[in-house]
C-alpha cells in the first residue's frame, strides 16, 4: 500500500519534544483498512516514510482518532524543514 499527502509540520511540547505531520481523514480512512494487519501495539503502524528526497521507517501514531507521522530530526536538517511548513508524505506499509 502506498499514499501520499501534504501536511503541516507541528511541534509537540511533551515529555519527548518532537515534529509531525497529521495525516487528513481521507488517509486515515485508506489506513484502517489495514491497520489490523501491521499493527504492533498500542495502534502504532510501521511504515517507510519519504519527505522530500529522504526516506526512512518509522510508526504512525494514533492520536484523536486518527494518525500523526513523526517528523526525524534527521529528516528535518536533510531537506530543511522548519515548524510550520508544508511538506509532502509518502507512506508505504509492507503487507
Amino acid at each position: 500500500m502506498e499514499l501520499e499527502f501534504e501536511g503541516e509540520v507541528w511541534f509537540w511540547r511533551g515529555p519527548a519534544p518532537h515534529h509531525f505531520v497529521t495525516v487528513p481523514d481521507d488517509v486515515v480512512d485508506e489506513l484502517r483498512t489495514v491497520a489490523a494487519a501491521l499493527t504492533y501495539g498500542w495502534g502504532c503502524l510501521p511504515m517507510h516514510v519519504r519527505i522530500g528526497r529522504t526516506d526512512f521507517t518509522t510508526s504512525l501514531f494514533p492520536k484523536d482518532g486518527g494518525y500523526i507521522v513523526p517528523v526525524k530530526v534527521a529528516v528535518r536538517r536533510a531537506e530543511g524543514i522548519k515548524l510550520g511548513d508544508r511538506v509532502t508524505v509518502r507512506l508505504r506499509a509492507d503487507l
